[in-house]
């Protein structure tokens, strides 16, 4: 593995903005440079995920690895120390938006794969380089799935370089008071929908919610709220809408997001409509994606299968054994959460390094993730003995 090379590319994926729906630079640079290392086939589909497969000597196992395109924005009150943008590598560090987040991941694995000695293989590996992950987890990497059918699924969110078996899903909330309107100098003769829908509010922060032992409790968040009309000159506002940001553990229905909050709507006397928002977003190739907002956690036992192999995948490149489960939401939320495919995460940097102003991924954790990603594809399609 050309470890440069590795570095230069990772450097060049940094450089190009790709806000979700505009991941096309960076996806025409990733299938460049899966041409370049001698991928089996490389395309990008309709969806806008690039595609390489590398196939191994002989019949096994279909293993995907995927790693979105996409980046949050750079927007905010806070200032940069360098710009966002520059790809600086300084201090052992790569700067810049996306390095943890997750462009470091991406080159990582499409180096990794590349560089596995395929006579060894059985089977075959489809690099995923997938959009609009930021917004809908799992979408566009559903279309790849349907495909090629994979055996085994890697997810290249940060990991700490160690094993994720599980993943918080998230779902999106979206609340609707319906009040009165009146004009605000007779307040008394209205219904306002900000102080009906301030009353399920007050109910919801003492709502008890439920607790798995691997990856905590599930999480409720207020996040936004507005009333109508608006402005509203000398008008009690008769509409309020709330959304929440409801973080899931594994089992977790919509029923079971949705009643404890009509439950509390009841309890006031509130009229109240609550439901599972619908995203839908349009890809930079032209595709529509939607979806109901709500994506289920997952979690594979510890001695599972698939587990076990990528433990052993980095062992066998020098990596620590260690293993434990994203607080945060993934596109595994489809690959296992939806599909139930074996599914590891497996990246770069930490968790709490997302999203961050002055966002850097270390070199040295880029390096390691590389050989881990190889490391995992030389143990699961070494052998298809899955007893």
């Amino acid at each position: 593995m050309d470890k440069a090379s590795l570095i230069r590319f990772a450097q060049e994926l940094v450089q190009k903005p790709s806000l979700s729906c505009q991941e096309g630079d960076v996806a025409r640079r990733a299938e460049g440079e899966m041409r370049a290392l001698g991928y089996d086939e490389v395309h990008t589909d309709p969806f806008g995920n690039v595609v390489g497969v590398i196939e191994g000597t002989g019949e096994g196992p279909t293993l995907l690895l995927d790693a979105h395109t996409d980046t949050v924005d750079v927007k905010g009150a806070v200032p940069w120390g360098r710009d966002p943008f520059s790809g600086d590598v300084a201090d052992g560090f790569l700067h810049g938006r996306g390095s943890a987040d997750m462009k470091g991941a991406l080159a990582a694995m499409i180096h990794g794969a590349a560089s596995v000695d395929r006579d060894r293989l059985r089977g075959r590996v489809v690099m995923c380089a997938s959009p609009m992950e930021e917004v809908l987890e799992g979408v566009a990497l559903r279309e790849v799935m349907e495909e090629y059918r994979p055996d085994f699924v890697v997810i290249g969110e940060a990991t700490d370089l160690g094993i994720a078996r599980g993943g918080r899903g998230r779902a999106e909330i979206h609340l609707e008071a319906t009040g009165i309107p009146t004009h605000s100098s007779a307040p008394h003769l209205g219904r306002n929908a900000v102080l009906e829908m301030m009353k399920v509010v007050g109910q919801l922060e003492d709502v008890p919610l439920p607790v798995d032992p691997v990856m905590g409790p599930a999480i409720l968040a207020l996040t936004e709220m507005v009333s109508a009309p608006y402005p509203a000159n000398s008008v009690i506002p008769s509409i309020c809408r709330a959304t929440y940001d409801r973080r899931l553990i594994p089992g977790e229905t919509v029923e079971d997001v949705l009643e404890p909050i009509k439950v509390a709507a009841r309890a006031d006397g509130v009229e109240l409509k609550a439901e599972v928002g619908i995203g839908e977003y349009t890809t930079f190739t032209g595709k529509t994606l939607r979806k109901e907002k709500f994506f289920p956690a997952w979690l594979f036992p510890e001695d599972d299968w698939f587990v076990e192999r990528a433990l052993a995948g980095l062992e066998r490149r020098g990596l620590e054994r260690k293993v434990g489960a994203y607080r945060f939401c993934t596109n595994a939320a489809y690959s296992a959460g939806e599909a139930g495919v074996p599914t590891v995460g497996f990246g770069p940097a930490k968790e709490t390094d997302a999203h961050l102003v002055d966002e850097r991924l270390s070199l040295t954790d880029l390096e390691a993730a590389a050989e881990g990603y190889a490391g995992i594809i030389e143990s699961a399609l070494a052998t298809i003995d899955r007893t």
